[in-house]
């Protein structure tokens, strides 16, 4: 279709040829409304030449429909070409871009930094929950608890800061195509404002979660300690019963070794439960007293073929050395008689009852050695060796009772030919001491000379002692052995005073 113009064409030789509306040539672009200048009554001539014009060089505002209308009636080659010009002329609307555009894009900058904001707090807040759940689990202190308590507060700080930016996001689409300027305006300065609020609760999360350093790593520290305890003491445990298991592959029995052990049983358990049920410092103590327990029993049961063994040898031996005593325990007689015929009775009256005193715990001993015996055929390794034990204590007193009328006897009659070497000795150790107390001074201190002068008299009065028919012998030799003891405690406080700069 082509569009016939009502007045035919009159060329123009000044310039180029243009569109059959001169009104689209004078404008040189389309407006939106006409101009007020426009009315046809007030047109000039046609004249393309003498139409009034601006000082701006645009054209008065009066054609605007006409010239729509023309460029609607334009071939569809020439509107191709008529419409680049038309929208790029001098004071025509920008339809896209602009002021409101620059808004929403600020809005959106807004919107993307406070998500970005969210995301971070949110990331930072998790993982301090998985540091305060640490601590719970391994920590009861106040400390702790007080912990608990400020994590508490921020996540409510953090809460309100959340729902003011998920507020600010629901309040406002920033992708609607009618967005007004003011709108998106409003929405970056809501957005920019929740951005703020979750930044300082953000750096109210970093001070709390420095301030929480020692206590995350002490609770670090025992949950890196539980997991090595724990398979320690079931290591341990796995142990003890393998150990048990080759006792009794060897005919020997071990039933007290397998009560403790089957204890343990319900403690395995509660380890195997693992520390969120029972606690990370209830689990570590457990897992210490099993591994303690265990260990226990597994070195009993490893030493339990060598402690037969020994039990064996000490029957063996005990019953030797209780047949020797028996031996030994009928010469106090012969000893006795002696001591009675050349000494006063108080040199041998309390050993009137060692012969006695000796038949009656050898007769005990070999009692118990019986029952040790029985208890070690039945296998029951603590009582064998408590027995044995009890046994050996019989032997020994009779031991030393037996041994005890054959010294007195030896040094009486050492004592009774020459008591001058009993003396010499006593006043040798007074003299030593004495020489001790007065190095680098002029006179002793009283505390070291007062207990050497009465050491000094003791002994004179047990040498004076001897004198008479019949001496007591044996006073005089406890006696010289209680002066000899009492020189050396002072000597000893003497060294003990003057290593400490006294």
């Amino acid at each position: 279709m082509t569009a016939t113009p009502s007045q035919p064409y009159t060329p123009d030789t000044s310039s180029k040829q243009v569109m059959p509306d001169e009104d689209v040539r004078r404008c040189g672009s389309v407006r939106p409304f006409p101009c007020p200048d426009s009315r046809p009554d007030n047109r000039p001539d046609d004249r393309p030449d003498s139409r009034p014009r601006r000082r701006d060089g645009r054209q008065p505002r009066g054609t605007a429909l006409r010239d729509a209308v023309a460029l609607a009636l334009l071939p569809l080659p020439l509107l191709a070409l008529a419409l680049p010009a038309a929208f790029a002329g001098g004071g025509t609307r920008r339809w896209f871009g602009g002021r409101g555009e620059s808004v929403r894009a600020d809005a959106q900058a807004a919107k993307d930094a406070a998500a970005a904001a969210f995301y971070e707090l949110d990331t930072a807040q998790r993982d301090l929950r998985i540091s305060i759940e640490t601590i719970v689990a391994v920590d009861s202190t106040p400390a702790a608890q007080r912990a608990v308590s400020d994590f508490e507060a921020i996540g409510r700080r953090i809460d309100e800061a959340s729902r003011q930016y998920i507020s600010a996001v629901d309040a406002h689409d920033l992708d609607r195509d009618d967005l007004e300027a003011s709108v998106a305006a409003r929405a970056r300065t809501e957005l920019t404002e929740a951005k703020g609020e979750l930044d300082k609760a953000k750096q109210d999360l970093d001070r709390f979660q420095q301030g929480l350093g020692p206590l995350l790593d002490k609770a670090e520290t025992q949950l890196a300690r539980l997991a090595p305890a724990v398979e320690r003491a079931r290591q341990t445990l796995l142990a003890a019963s393998n150990a048990l298991d080759a006792v009794r592959g060897a005919g020997l029995k071990a039933d007290d070794l397998a009560a403790r052990l089957a204890a343990l049983g319900p403690e395995l358990t509660k380890l195997n439960q693992g520390a969120g049920q029972h606690g990370v410092p209830e689990t570590l103590q457990r897992a210490d007293r099993v591994l303690r327990d265990a260990e226990a029993v597994r070195a009993e049961a490893e030493r339990l073929p060598e402690r037969a063994a020994e039990i064996d040898r000490r029957l063996v031996s005990l019953r030797t050395r209780a047949q020797a005593l028996t031996t030994r325990s009928g010469q106090v007689d012969p000893v006795l008689s002696e001591l009675r015929r050349r000494f006063t009775a108080a040199c041998w009256q309390d050993l009137q009852r060692v012969p006695d005193q000796a038949a009656e715990n050898v007769r005990q001993a070999e009692t118990k050695l019986k029952e040790a015996k029985q208890a070690r055929e039945e296998q029951r390794w603590p009582d064998a060796t408590s027995l044995l034990s009890t046994v050996r204590a019989l032997l020994n007193s009779t031991d030393e009772a037996v041994s005890a009328a054959g010294d007195r006897l030896q040094r009486l009659n050492a004592v009774a030919k020459d008591p001058q070497h009993e003396i010499e000795r006593t006043r040798f150790a007074i003299r030593d001491a004495q020489r001790l107390a007065m190095a680098g001074r002029q006179t002793p201190e009283q505390r070291h000379a007062r207990p050497l002068d009465e050491s000094v008299a003791r002994l004179d009065r047990a040498v004076s002692s001897l004198e008479g028919r019949h001496p007591d012998y044996w006073h005089f030799l406890t006696e010289t052995e209680a002066v000899r003891q009492a020189v050396g405690r002072v000597v000893t406080q003497i060294r003990e005073e003057r290593g400490q700069g006294a």
